[in-house]
């Protein structure tokens, strides 16, 4: 188990955490809940051994196999599947030791490294690490591309991946659904339901903390506390804490004032100063409580918009995608993502959108914002439509190099909505009551944090006076307060809202309708959200074995066929189907050969034999992977003559 007694940690001068104390039992699913600064990172810095106690004592099993995910963009030309195969240090260094044995030409050292490299799983290592790839809402076709070819969100899910491909007894995730869309959000916790180690996780996300946690534990004024249970329980329990903990210093607060009372009645009279003394000694001897002081929690609204056009806008058999790009030659067609989409958007409105990654949310919520054009069809806008568009990137809306007043200005000499004041002072005042104050009016917003860039997005948005939000991943680096904060303000905006989240507490409180972007058109989604997580659940199985089926028929992974000009003679094509019919008969009793290798493995050889089998079988593979290659080959050829 893991146990802090008495820890007291500084970060410099800062104490994060006091004299505290809390137990972590193995096999534990532990959320560590707190505002932000509290100081959660820093305890994860102790369990990691980034940082050090600085009284008291911690301790951690030494035998515990620690997993993470790593902090720095990854940059390298490595396959996505290569690197996160290289998560699983076990059979890193199984494979090194190997390689060791067999440069030693140790029979006894290379046996025991083949076993080690059996048991740490290098037969099915590529299809564990593609099924967590794909869990993450990577596609089949970006299994192979470099890691340095993708966005910067989505490295930080193949570092994710890379942490669970890692085989540990500890596992610490620092708001791993940051990146993720709902369909892998709901793929992570079914997955980390079924981890058998202890697992400690920050997040912000009420739910997902609620499906994955059987205790929380909370950082407060330097002092840990553990509750049984998960998210809402400690809530729940919370609340009732801290409403016995007011009520016993209300009772305290009377009996004090009656004491004093009675002293400062008394004192002076010599008939009953030993009785006021008396109590002036019970009042030295008080423990006095602390009073419950509520932190005061970030709160915003937006203002009733100027006028609600009805309807918003409607779609008459638009498509939505993305122009051909520039270089390209003349007459190429634009990528269509959506298409077909006849929908009204009415006044009022609170419309989630929802759909598998890489279906087009996105897309479609951009040319609503009129960040992209239409590739086709129409969409009207009604009369005074007035856009607020929060982007899932911040910085498509920000400017790095600029402080938030700045972007103020700009905005209000872009044009001011009725009711607003453009001078300097009181767009000041504005951006104070979004927690933007003193110099932080003037720092660039590039050396913001996730969520201080966030908090500025919503503050232009409620600046605007919108009558129609398009909100893409608003909750990506809000903490829990601002989260509901912003699910308040909705809740009460008067105009209409569009909104993409995987945050499912925030979709439940806002959302009374759902659009689901599916199979390259949009329809209506008329279950919940239940539905909605079976439904992604069915769709992630499907395409599990797809890639499974793909992988037995690599013929059906080759790429386009030529023209048909290029097609070679008969007699060619004959022989090249007479070849790959001989390499498939020797691909099968390489497989036969391998097999048996296996069995033979599985018994009981002795030492010498097991480091023969070892490298008869390691000689295998790499025939067997050499003759596939040539089947594919053949079967591309093939194919090619045939035009498909």
């Amino acid at each position: 188990m893991i146990t802090l007694k008495d820890v007291t940690l500084r970060r410099g001068a800062k104490v994060l955490l006091d004299s505290t104390s809390v137990t972590l039992n193995p096999g534990e699913k532990v959320g560590l809940v707190g505002r932000n600064g509290a100081g959660k990172s820093s305890l994860f810095g102790l369990l990691n051994g980034t940082l050090h106690e600085d009284a008291g004592d911690f301790f951690m099993p030494a035998a515990w196999r620690m997993a993470q995910v790593a902090q720095d963009m990854p940059e390298t030309s490595q396959s996505a599947t290569d690197f996160v195969i290289e998560g699983d240090t076990a059979l890193l260094a199984a494979q090194q030791e190997v390689a060791a044995a067999e440069a030693s030409e140790d029979g006894e050292r290379m046996a025991y490294a083949y076993m080690a490299l059996h048991d740490a799983g290098a037969h099915d290592a590529q299809a564990r690490s593609q099924a967590l790839i794909l869990g993450l809402g990577f596609k089949t076709t970006e299994l192979c591309n470099p890691v340095n070819s993708f966005s910067g969100g989505w490295r930080m899910r193949l570092q994710l991946a890379r942490a669970l491909m890692c085989p540990s007894d500890l596992l610490l995730l620092d708001e791993p659904t940051n990146h993720l869309d709902l369909d892998a959000l709901v793929w992570l916790e079914a997955w980390l339901k079924r981890y058998a180690g202890t697992l400690v996780v920050i997040s912000h996300d009420r739910e997902f903390l609620d499906a994955i946690t059987d205790v929380t534990v909370h950082i407060e004024n330097h002092k840990l506390t553990r509750y049984g249970g998960n998210y809402s329980t400690f809530e729940d329990t919370r609340a009732l804490q801290l409403e016995l903990q007011q009520n016993a210093y209300a009772k305290q607060q009377e009996k004090i004032a009656h004491l004093q009372k009675f002293i400062a009645r008394f004192k002076a009279k010599a008939s009953k100063a030993k009785q006021a003394q008396s109590r002036v000694k019970a009042l030295d001897r008080m423990d006095k409580l602390a009073p419950v002081l509520a932190s005061a929690d970030f709160t915003f609204e937006f203002k009733e918009p100027l006028n609600l056009p009805n309807p918003m806008l409607a779609m008459e058999d638009a498509c939505f995608g993305y122009p051909a790009p520039e270089g390209a030659p003349a007459g190429t067609p634009p990528t269509v993502i959506v298409r077909g989409v006849n929908k009204s958007v009415m006044a009022g409105e609170r419309i989630g959108i929802l759909g598998a990654n890489g279906r087009g949310k996105s897309t479609l919520v951009k040319t609503i914002a009129r960040d992209l054009a239409p590739t086709s069809g129409v969409v009207t806008e009604g009369k005074g439509l007035r856009i607020g568009y929060f982007a899932q990137q911040e910085l498509d809306v920000l400017r790095p190099e600029d402080n938030p007043l700045e972007h103020m200005v700009r905005m209000a000499r872009e044009g001011l909505p009725a009711g607003q004041s453009g001078r300097e002072q009181d767009l000041r005042t504005f951006l104070g009551t979004f927690n933007f104050s003193g110099d932080m009016v003037q720092q660039p917003v590039g050396t913001m944090s996730g969520g201080e860039k966030a908090r500025l997005v919503l503050c232009m948005l409620v600046w605007q006076r919108p009558n129609l939000l398009l909100l893409d991943e608003p909750t990506n680096h809000l903490d829990l307060a601002t989260r509901e904060a912003l699910a308040m303000a909705l809740n009460e905006f008067e105009g209409t809202v569009m909104l993409v989240s995987h945050d499912r507490a925030l979709l439940r409180s806002v959302c009374d309708e759902f659009w689901l972007v599916a199979r390259g058109g949009v329809e209506p989604f008329d279950g919940d959200l239940d539905d909605y997580q079976q439904y992604l659940l069915d769709e992630a199985r499907r395409a599990r074995e797809e890639l499974k089926a793909s992988l037995k028929s690599p013929k059906h992974e080759t790429a386009p066929a030529p023209a048909p000009a290029n097609r070679i003679s008969p007699e060619k094509l004959k022989s090249l189907k007479r070849d790959l019919g001989k390499l498939e008969q020797t691909i099968l009793e390489v497989q036969a050969r391998k097999h048996a290798t296996e069995a033979r493995l599985a018994g009981s050889p002795s030492v010498q034999q097991i480091a023969e089998l070892g490298k008869e079988l390691q000689q295998i593979e790499e025939t067997l992977n050499a003759h596939e290659d040539g089947w594919l080959k053949l079967s591309e050829e093939i194919e090619a003559a045939t035009g498909g």
